[in-house]
């Protein structure tokens, strides 16, 4: 009678076969993990592109103090106040970001105010600034405006052109009624806006450097 033969089941899993590994079984495992990884890795930086093209509120711009933020934080109130008043937007956006450092300064940080407006009344603020006089500058005292928001700051700014100085009511007409940015730059300046002598040139530098006048076209 013949013997039957004993045939030893093979013993396999999905990676080990009798103890030996399956390569082509790790290759398709590692194929696997490097496609979620990918995707993984594009879902991540799509949810923070859309984060990043979010408007930021003034609070989160004072805290990041970063450039962007603060022209984003401020172009829909100036160009606002271009369609109203013909303030070029990128005026506004150089001025607020040459007098306030970028919102970092402390009167605009804390007290709104980011043109340096000077005021009278009980709710100013008594700071010390820097002035060009004589051919040198000086650190001087004065009382400053306070305002609740920048929004507010802008708006503000922008009545100074409208309502002038208490001696001249048509002091900024030339700002209002300029042709383009250079020129407005250069009104401030022949206006006495600031005592720097290089006012225009530097708001100008600001207005190129960061490209600033894509926001005068409404």
């Amino acid at each position: 009678m013949a013997r039957k033969k004993n045939y030893q089941k093979k013993k396999r899993g999905f990676l080990i076969v009798n103890g030996t590994l399956r390569y082509p079984d790790i290759i398709l495992v590692l194929l696997v993990i490097a496609l979620i990884s990918v995707q993984l890795t594009k879902w991540v930086l799509d949810v923070g592109n859309v984060q990043n093209t979010e408007p930021q509120t003034e609070q989160e711009a004072k805290n990041n103090f970063d450039k962007s933020s603060f022209i984003k934080v401020l172009v829909p109130v100036a160009q606002e106040q271009q369609r109203r008043h013909h303030v070029f937007s990128s005026i506004t956006l150089a001025q607020a970001a040459l007098e306030s450092d970028w919102g970092r300064s402390e009167l605009s940080s804390k007290y709104n105010n980011l043109f340096g407006i000077k005021s009278n009344q009980a709710s100013s603020v008594l700071m010390t600034t820097q002035e060009y006089v004589n051919g040198q500058w000086i650190t001087v005292k004065a009382r400053f405006a306070t305002y609740d928001s920048w929004d507010d700051s802008v708006r503000a700014h922008t009545q100074l052109f409208l309502n002038g100085t208490q001696w001249d009511k048509e002091h900024y007409r030339s700002v209002l009624e300029a042709s383009d940015y250079k020129q407005a730059a250069q009104a401030l300046q022949n206006k006495g806006y600031a005592t720097d002598p290089g006012y225009a040139q530097k708001l100008i530098s600001l207005i190129e450097e960061y490209d600033l006048n894509q926001y005068d076209s409404l």
